[in-house]
Protein backbone atom coordinates (compact mmCIF):
# COMPACT_ATOMS: atom_id res chain seq x y z
CA UNK A 1 0.00 0.00 0.00
CA UNK A 2 2.70 2.37 0.67
CA UNK A 3 4.06 1.60 -2.51
CA UNK A 4 1.13 2.78 -4.48
CA UNK A 5 0.41 5.98 -2.42
CA UNK A 6 4.13 6.94 -2.66
CA UNK A 7 4.06 5.90 -7.10
CA UNK A 8 0.79 8.38 -6.71
CA UNK A 9 2.65 11.03 -5.22
CA UNK A 10 5.45 10.52 -7.76
CA UNK A 11 3.06 10.80 -10.84
CA UNK A 12 1.65 13.90 -9.56
CA UNK A 13 4.68 15.53 -8.64
CA UNK A 14 6.10 14.88 -12.08
CA UNK A 15 3.11 16.00 -13.45
CA UNK A 16 3.12 19.61 -11.38
CA UNK A 17 6.56 19.81 -12.30
CA UNK A 18 6.33 19.69 -15.77
CA UNK A 19 3.66 21.68 -15.84
CA UNK A 20 5.59 24.41 -14.03
CA UNK A 21 8.73 24.17 -15.98
CA UNK A 22 7.23 23.77 -19.43
CA UNK A 23 4.72 27.30 -18.67
CA UNK A 24 8.03 28.87 -17.30
CA UNK A 25 10.14 28.15 -20.79
CA UNK A 26 7.07 29.15 -22.82
CA UNK A 27 6.87 26.09 -24.36
CA UNK A 28 2.80 25.63 -24.52
CA UNK A 29 0.62 23.94 -27.52
CA UNK A 30 -0.62 26.87 -28.57
CA UNK A 31 2.46 28.89 -28.90
CA UNK A 32 4.07 25.97 -31.16
CA UNK A 33 1.34 24.84 -33.20
CA UNK A 34 -0.54 28.70 -34.06
CA UNK A 35 1.04 30.48 -37.70
CA UNK A 36 1.99 33.64 -37.80
CA UNK A 37 -1.35 34.77 -38.76
CA UNK A 38 -2.83 33.99 -35.21
CA UNK A 39 -2.81 36.48 -32.43
CA UNK A 40 -1.49 34.76 -29.28
CA UNK A 41 -2.28 36.52 -25.92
Amino acid sequence: MKSMLAAFMAIALIGVGAHFSLHALEFSAQEVYSGPAVRVD
